[in-house]
């Protein structure tokens, strides 16, 4: 019996390192700083490497995983809490008591999430450092200064001078701390968690200064390539009408100038290695932009695969971060996943009742997107609905997201309006509609770190739904 336990304990953690990509690897080093020799960790390949540690160091066995079930918490990866039982509300509730990473290594991991690439240039060249550093990410900045003492948990002078000159809204993150620190009741994790929603940029805000940023280049002889995956066959369901979905968006991509790919019925390994794939394929250099839309069945921050295993949509998009491709950098990735994110379906709410107003659970769904795009700037990720709701799809008609997305993308394309604002309306088409009870509902939701407007340029041929009858 002992045996099944650990058996199934060690399968649960390889089932959690092969789900966490560089990034989340990393990021798990960095909060396991305090609890774990500096030594052993520069040894660490992946994930698998730090879980062995921690159980070394008793920190984590099958009996108690709460460590690691606050590791992935911390780096949201919210979707795989599910494997070692726990959600992201139990974590929260345990956190007080049970919690081992230090408000000290919250408050630097909270920050770098917030350091964007251009943010990190600008420190490097304010701070003077030896050109031998080698510095990549946030995360590797704030361990050199650790080592060299120039910062710690009782002084963080440093990272105050430099957020002052170059982003004055992350010293809302040092100052949450300080203010916490000195206060030992604060709620740590709330403070760090409203700031990130306020620091990080909601979809609310896209009209802040629009009139005048530029545009992403679109005017290349090649638009891009867009991957079209369309999982229909699961070992014990069909997803019927996802093949009128997946012809209406190849012919509209098409329509945009794309070069378009459709792949049906991918398993999770299969879909790993063509994501993979793609991301070393050298003709990105020479395209303006890339597209990929999933069509599937899905859970919290995941998509499933034919073999009904998941995948991480994290795991998806950071194969085309400018590090992992470079043949993409600076250039708009978008994501487009009809997949439901949850069993929860949305009610419809009469604004003219006298009902409380509703909790803050809507905005920590918005914070959750955020877990599913890289760091890296030049993303846009489409969710058909938000973090743990259904999506609908009829099943002649297709589903109600994507049906919208191409309807006003045929709309809006040819009026040169960006594709914020078609979402924006894409957003206000599903929300418009019921199901035949007219009790269930559905709103999309998207994310994005993109700096630049993203506008097609204009096809010359009129829209599919005026080429082909029945569209």
């Amino acid at each position: 019996m002992e045996n099944d336990v650990s058996f199934k304990f060690h399968q649960q953690l390889l089932f959690i390192s092969e789900n966490l990509v560089t990034e989340d690897v990393a990021a798990l080093k960095f909060l396991c700083t305090d609890l774990l020799h500096l030594r052993q960790l520069e040894g660490v390949k992946s994930a698998a490497d730090i879980f062995k540690l921690l159980m070394a160091q008793d920190y984590l066995n099958a009996e108690d995983t709460f460590l690691l079930a606050e590791l992935l918490y911390r780096i949201k990866c919210h979707f795989l809490l599910e494997t070692l039982g726990y959600t992201k509300e139990k974590v929260q509730e345990h956190l007080r008591e049970k919690g081992r990473v230090s408000p000290y290594r919250q408050m630097l991991y909270e920050l770098s999430e917030n350091i964007t690439n251009e943010m990190l240039n600008e420190i490097i060249f304010l701070l003077h450092l030896p050109k031998r550093w080698i510095i990549l990410s946030a995360l590797d900045l704030l361990t050199l200064l650790e080592k060299q003492g120039l910062l710690t948990k009782d002084n963080v002078q440093i990272l105050e001078n430099v957020c002052m000159k170059v982003s004055p809204d992350l010293l809302k993150t040092i100052d949450c701390y300080k203010k916490a620190k000195d206060d030992k009741a604060a709620n740590f994790t709330r403070c760090f968690s409203e700031l990130n929603l306020e620091l990080r940029g909601e979809f609310n805000n896209v009209e802040n200064g629009s009139k005048t940023m530029a545009s992403y280049k679109m005017d290349g002889p090649h638009r891009g390539f867009c991957l079209i995956i369309n999982n229909v066959n699961f070992i014990n369901s069909q997803r019927k009408g996802s093949c009128k979905d997946a012809e209406q968006l190849e012919r509209v991509f098409t329509w945009l100038g794309l070069d378009v790919r459709t792949y049906t019925d991918l398993t999770s390994g299969d879909i790993k290695n063509l994501m993979e794939t793609w991301q070393h394929v050298q003709d990105h250099k020479d395209r303006n932009c890339f597209i990929c839309c999933i069509l599937s069945h899905g859970k919290s921050g995941a998509i499933y695969g034919t073999d009904e295993k998941l995948v991480s949509i994290r795991m998806l998009t950071s194969h085309f971060s400018a590090k992992q491709c470079p043949q993409l950098a600076a250039k708009p990735k978008l994501f487009f996943i009809q997949a439901c994110q949850g069993d929860s379906i949305q009610r419809p709410v009469y604004v003219d009742t006298d009902e409380p107003t509703p909790d803050s659970s809507s905005m920590q769904e918005r914070v959750s997107l955020y877990e599913s795009i890289p760091e890296d700037a030049d993303f846009l990720l489409g969710m058909a609905t938000v973090d743990g709701c259904v999506a609908f799809r009829h099943i002649e008609e297709g589903a109600w997201y994507i049906q919208a997305l191409c309807s006003k993308l045929q709309l809006l394309v040819p009026r040169g309006e960006d594709i914020l604002t078609i979402l924006t309306q894409v957003n206000e088409d599903v929300a418009k509609r019921d199901s035949p009870s007219g009790m269930k509902k559905q709103m999309p939701q998207p994310a994005y770190t993109l700096r630049r407007k993203f506008i097609f340029p204009i096809p010359m041929a009129p829209p599919p739904s005026q080429q082909y009858r029945g569209f």
